[in-house]
């Protein structure tokens, strides 16, 4: 027995060393924290529960088979972030540079499969060089087994990839098939092909950094939804972040406690819109007034500015927030917001998560380069998506709901549980100089019949009452109430059931 204890002992030791001190110092050289390490970092102290300790590769090609390490590149288990049950695993680049094996794999799977038994989030701490490659097929039946269970998990729990090192190859696309994707700046990169390769097959020379650094890909891509300085920080909101979402689609969101009154005024909103309809405002402003104290966990901040997604608590409650912003052009909706809003939207969709949408809209962005990219169908998704949602959705109408991207907005038509506008609000086809253009065509050249046209176009449809005397508008608000109405709304929709006719799953204009 004491043989047998020593044994165990000496491998937990040798898992716990992963590669060695030298390759830890490596890994800490370049300001990266090691598996072990990012682990107790995110988990509640003394919470995490370890798997698979001593799992070992079953490579005995090229020399491998007298190079085994306990644990083999990877550190899974599950342990608790602020007490709530969370799996997770962390890639150990020190152990064979994280290289996937087909034992590598099977570690992932297995805490994969019980975060679906059990309904709890699954967190990935992705820092591999790809597929081992003395491996050969084995390791990519691996990735695979990865990818079926990313696939089966879609829309069961939470899943949130951490990209705190390398990722390439097919390596991406588990990251790729996941909620959310976190990076690391100057010490993270995603990409199908290296810049070796990008180089030979197309002659463009472009650095790691450049093609698939935190920054790329939160800003241009818009794969990742946030970039990090360091590991410290993106571990320590990874933690905040989590504490929005519910352990399941069985769920809903933990309420919190707080001490910001839901019945709350804020009277500077009344001031919030210019007096010129042309004049932008901080979208931004109007949610941290409305969110329980200020708190606005925002997603993608860097990608598709003109608008806004992300999570806020209203009453101690999660809700999602999709807000059209004013000051990056003029809120139009354009393929890469009207993608980046629709996946937000199914998101909250399938984790009970409550939509709020603050609408500013004045249409779909026109121009060549957004018909040849596909806007009509890019545009299609978010409003698939917003009318496909059962959860409850509530929208203010700040200023301009114009044209069909009025409707596309959480409008009463696609199931929007209450509708508010602000006095300030425009509902109509479009703006009074193109409208009038149009509908007084013959009046062209005349400026002071133009003008009058125009008053008059203004009076009718510069306001919320056409919309309001249809039904479409629930009421119409004082902006400082907003916080109040919104709360109250929420209350009342806590029971909310509705469901969609079966089908064994839509298809949305992807």
């Amino acid at each position: 027995m004491q043989d047998i204890l020593k044994r165990l002992e000496d491998m937990r030791d040798a898992a716990r060393a992963g590669g060695g001190q030298k390759r830890v110092d490596a890994q800490h050289a370049k300001g990266r924290l090691t598996a072990r390490e990012r682990i107790e970092l995110l988990l509640d102290p003394d919470s995490f529960e370890e798997w698979d300790m001593f799992v070992e590769h079953r490579c005995a090609d090229f020399g491998m088979a007298a190079n085994k390490v306990p644990g083999d590149g990877v550190v899974t288990g599950y342990g608790t972030v602020n007490g709530r049950l969370i799996f997770v695993f962390s890639q150990d680049f020190t152990v064979f540079g994280g290289s996937l094996s087909e034992a590598h794999a099977e570690k992932i799977c297995k805490v994969m499969d019980q975060a679906m038994r059990v309904g709890a989030p699954v967190i990935g701490l992705n820092d591999s060089g790809g597929a081992r490659i003395q491996e050969g097929v084995a390791s990519l039946a691996g990735y695979a087994e990865v990818f079926q269970r990313n696939i089966m998990a879609s829309g069961v729990v939470p899943q949130i990839s951490l990209v705190m090192g390398p990722c390439a190859g097919g390596a991406v696309y588990s990251p790729a098939m996941t909620d959310f994707i976190f990076m690391v700046k100057d010490s993270s990169y995603m990409f199908v092909t290296g810049p070796d390769v990008v180089k030979t097959v197309t002659h463009e020379t472009v650095t790691f950094e450049q093609l698939g650094g935190a920054l790329t890909h939160s800003q241009k891509s818009g794969v990742a939804d946030l970039a990090f300085e360091n590991d410290v920080e993106a571990l320590l909101q990874l933690r905040r972040f989590i504490d929005f979402l519910p352990a399941s689609n069985r769920e809903k969101a933990p309420l919190r406690e707080t001490p910001d009154p839901i019945d709350r005024d804020e009277p500077s909103l009344d001031t919030l819109i210019p007096a010129n309809p042309n004049k932008p405002y901080d979208m931004h402003e109007l949610i941290r007034k409305v969110a329980d104290e200020g708190d606005f966990f925002e997603i993608q901040p860097e990608f598709a500015k003109n608008i806004l997604t992300g999570f806020a608590r209203l009453g101690g409650e999660t809700v999602g927030i999709v807000a059209n912003q004013p000051m990056v052009l003029a809120g139009c909706l354009d393929i890469d917001s009207s993608r980046k809003a629709a996946r937000f939207v199914r998101f909250c969709d399938c984790f009970n998560i409550p939509i709020i949408t603050f609408v500013d809209v004045p249409g779909f962005l026109p121009g060549t380069a957004q018909e040849y990219g596909g806007i009509i169908k890019h545009g299609a998704k978010l409003l698939f998506a917003y009318g496909e949602a059962t959860v409850p959705k509530i929208t203010v109408i700040t200023r301009k709901a114009y044209g069909g991207a009025y409707d596309v907005m959480s409008s009463k038509h696609l199931r929007g549980d209450v509708n508010f506008a602000w006095p300030s609000a425009e509902i109509a086809v479009m703006g009074p100089k193109g409208a009038v253009e149009i509908i007084f065509r013959s009046d062209i050249g005349d400026k002071d019949k133009i003008a009058a046209r125009t008053e008059e176009y203004r009076e009718k449809f510069a306001n919320p009452f056409v919309a309001g005397a249809r039904g479409f508008i629930d009421d119409v608000i004082m902006p400082h109430s907003t916080r109040k109405r919104l709360c109250r709304s929420l209350a009342m929709l806590r029971d909310k059931q509705l469901s969609n006719p079966w089908k064994k799953h839509d298809n949305i204009p992807l």
